[in-house]
C-alpha cells in the first residue's frame, strides 16, 4: 500500500557529474562520502537516492526515455507541432538542440542523470564493500542491488549513445571530466557481468513496502534483451524462459487489467516505479525505516500521465459540444486537463486491427459518445481528478512486465528453428487478443513470415512501453518503417539518415571534456 514516506537523498547533493556548473564547484562546499556511510541505514538511503533519480523527468518520469524510445518511430506523436518532442520524432536533432533544455526533457539531462545514478552506484559500492558497519548478507544484497541498477543506466546509455564514456570505480570528478568514450562492446559486457551478478543475489519478489524494488527477474529480462541484441539467440532464449517458467509472475487474462491504476503491482508486472500523489520535490526530506528497509514511494508524484492524457481545448471534433463534454466527464470525477503532447500516432491508429480487443486502450478515438480530434492511449493517461490530478498522478511507471518476454520467447525461438515451436509462446498473447481461436491462431508461417508477425505484434502488444525505436533499431528496419510513416505535423521520413540510430553527445559535454571526440570526431555523425 502506497505511504507519504519522504526520503532524504543525501547523496544527490554531491552526485550531478557532468554538469559543467557542478564541475566548477568547490568540492569543501559538498557533503563528503566518507562521512555520510557510517551504517546500513545510511547506504540504504543512498540506493533510495539513486532510485529517485531514475524517476527523474529525464529518465523514467514524464516524457524522459519515451522521447527516445518511442518517439520517431510509428507509435506516438503529439497532437500540435510541439518543441518537446519534435527533434526527436522529426529527426531535427543536433548537438545545440541536445542541450536545450525543454521542463528537464533535453538529451544532455538524459545523459546528466543516467550519469549522476553511475558516479553514486560506484561511490555506493565502494563504501558498501567491506564495511564493517554492515553484515555481509546486507553488503552482498546491496551491491547487488546497486550493480542492477548502474547496469540498468549502462544499457541505456549504450543503447542512445553507443561508445560512451565508462568507469566502474569511485574516481573524481577531475578523473571523470577527462575520460574518452569506450566502445560500446566493451560496457555492454560489463553491464552483462552487473546483470548477472544481479540475479545470482537479488530476491526473486519483495513484501509489500518494499514494491518498487528491482527484483532478479528484471535483471533477467535485461540480459534477454541484450542477448538478442547482439543475436545470441539460444541465450536469449533460455533466459525468457526462465523468466517464464521460474519467476513468479504470470500473464493476466485480460489486457486492459494489466494497465489498471488500482492494481499496479499485478502478476504481469515484473518492474515498475512506485510514484505517489502530493509529493512534489525531487530533494525533500524524511526518513528510511530504522531496520533499512525501504518504504514503498520512492519519490514524487508521477508527471507521464498528464502528457498522454487530453486536453479539452482540444476537444471534441465537434467544438460546439465541449461544454456537453466537460459536463460528462464532471459527472464521472474526470477531467481532460493534460497536455495532449502523446497521442497515438497517424500511422498506429490508422493500422491497428479493429477486430484486437487491445485496441480499445491503446486507440481511444471517441470517449463517452463524443468522437474526439486525436486517438488517445487510455492505457498511460488517468482522467481522475481527485485521486490523480494534473501533474501529481499516482500512477506507477511500468518498465518491464511478462507480455514482452513471451514475445521474446517467440523470437528467439524462431530464429534459432523457425516457427514450429515458437508459436506456443506467442499465443498465449494473441488468445487474450482476440474473441475466436479463427483470430489468435496462427499456423503454416514460414520463417520470415513468423518475424514479420512478431513486428506488428510487439508494436501492438507493447506499444507506449519504450520499446518500438530500440526493436526497429536492432531488427534494421528503423529507416524502412520511417520512410513509409505520415506525420500530422512532421516530415519524418524526409529528415531521418543513418546516423539518427544513436543521439550526439550534447554539445555542453563535449566542451566541457574535447576527449570525447577522440575517438569519434564526427560525434555519432551529427558534425
Amino acid at each position: 500500500m502506497k505511504t507519504k514516506n519522504i526520503i532524504i537523498y543525501t547523496l544527490l547533493l554531491f552526485s550531478c557529474f557532468a554538469c559543467e556548473d557542478f564541475l566548477e564547484e568547490d568540492p569543501r562546499a559538498l557533503v563528503a562520502p566518507e562521512t555520510f556511510y557510517r551504517s546500513e541505514s545510511d547506504v540504504r538511503q543512498a540506493v533510495v537516492g539513486i532510485y529517485a533519480i531514475l524517476k527523474n523527468n529525464s529518465i523514467y518520469g514524464q516524457l524522459g526515455l519515451d522521447l527516445f524510445y518511442d518517439n520517431g518511430a510509428d507509435i506516438l506523436e503529439p497532437n500540435r507541432s510541439a518543441n518537446i518532442v519534435e527533434p526527436m520524432g522529426n529527426y531535427s536533432l543536433n548537438e545545440a538542440i541536445a542541450d536545450a533544455s525543454t521542463q528537464k526533457m533535453s538529451v544532455s539531462d538524459t545523459w546528466k542523470d543516467l550519469y549522476r545514478v553511475i558516479y553514486n552506484a560506484n561511490i555506493i559500492i565502494d563504501k558498501t564493500t567491506g564495511n564493517s558497519a554492515i553484515s555481509l548478507a546486507a553488503q552482498t544484497d546491496i551491491i547487488a542491488e546497486v550493480r542492477f541498477i548502474r547496469g540498468l543506466c549502462y544499457w541505456h546509455i549504450a543503447n542512445l549513445w553507443g561508445d560512451a564514456p565508462f568507469y566502474t570505480e569511485a574516481l573524481t570528478l577531475d578523473q571523470i571530466r577527462v575520460l574518452g568514450r569506450a566502445d560500446e562492446a566493451t560496457i555492454l559486457d560489463s553491464v552483462l557481468a552487473d546483470l548477472q551478478f544481479a540475479q545470482l543475489h537479488l530476491a526473486s519478489d519483495y513484501p509489500e513496502e518494499q514494491r518498487g524494488r528491482a527484483s532478479k527477474w528484471t535483471a533477467a529480462i535485461i540480459e534477454a534483451k541484450l542477448h538478442m541484441q547482439q543475436k545470441n539467440w539460444q541465450a536469449g532464449l533460455n533466459k525468457s524462459l526462465e523468466i517464464i517458467n521460474q519467476s513468479p509472475h504470470r500473464l493476466l487474462s485480460n489486457y486492459a487489467d494489466v494497465f489498471d491504476p488500482k492494481n499496479e503491482y499485478n502478476d504481469e508486472i515484473i518492474w515498475s516505479l512506485d510514484f505517489a500523489k502530493d509529493i512534489r520535490g525531487q530533494f525533500e526530506e524524511g526518513t528510511v525505516r530504522a531496520d533499512g528497509s525501504f518504504p514503498s514511494v520512492f519519490g514524487n508524484g508521477n508527471w507521464r500521465p498528464s502528457m498522454f492524457s487530453p486536453r479539452l481545448r482540444d476537444e471534441p471534433k465537434n467544438s460546439s459540444e465541449r461544454n456537453a463534454l466537460a459536463d460528462a466527464l464532471e459527472a464521472r470525477g474526470e477531467a481532460f486537463n493534460g497536455t495532449g503532447l502523446q497521442v497515438a500516432a497517424k500511422d498506429f491508429a490508422e493500422k491497428f486491427p479493429l477486430n484486437d480487443l487491445r485496441r480499445s486502450i491503446n486507440i481511444v478515438d471517441n470517449y463517452l459518445g463524443f468522437d474526439l480530434n486525436f486517438p488517445y492511449m487510455a492505457k498511460v493517461w488517468n482522467l481522475d481528478v481527485d485521486d490523480s490530478p494534473r501533474f501529481n498522478h499516482s500512477d506507477n511507471r511500468l518498465v518491464f512486465r511478462l507480455a514482452d518476454v513471451y514475445l521474446m520467447a517467440a523470437e528467439c525461438e524462431n530464429e534459432l528453428n523457425g516457427p514450429a515451436n515458437a508459436y506456443q509462446y506467442i499465443h498465449p498473447i494473441r488468445q487474450r487478443a482476440f474473441n475466436t481461436q479463427a483470430e489468435w491462431e496462427l499456423v503454416g508461417l514460414s520463417q520470415q513470415e513468423f518475424r514479420e508477425v512478431i513486428y506488428d505484434e510487439r508494436k501492438w502488444e507493447l506499444a507506449g512501453e519504450c520499446n518500438r525505436r530500440y526493436d526497429l533499431i536492432r531488427w534494421g528496419i528503423l529507416f524502412d518503417v520511417v520512410e513509409n510513416l505520415e506525420y500530422r505535423f512532421w516530415t519524418p521520413n524526409t529528415n531521418i539518415r543513418p546516423y539518427h540510430v544513436k543521439l550526439p553527445i550534447p554539445l555542453q559535454e563535449l566542451q566541457v571534456n574535447p576527449a570525447l571526440l577522440e575517438s569519434d570526431p564526427s560525434n555519432n555523425g551529427y558534425r
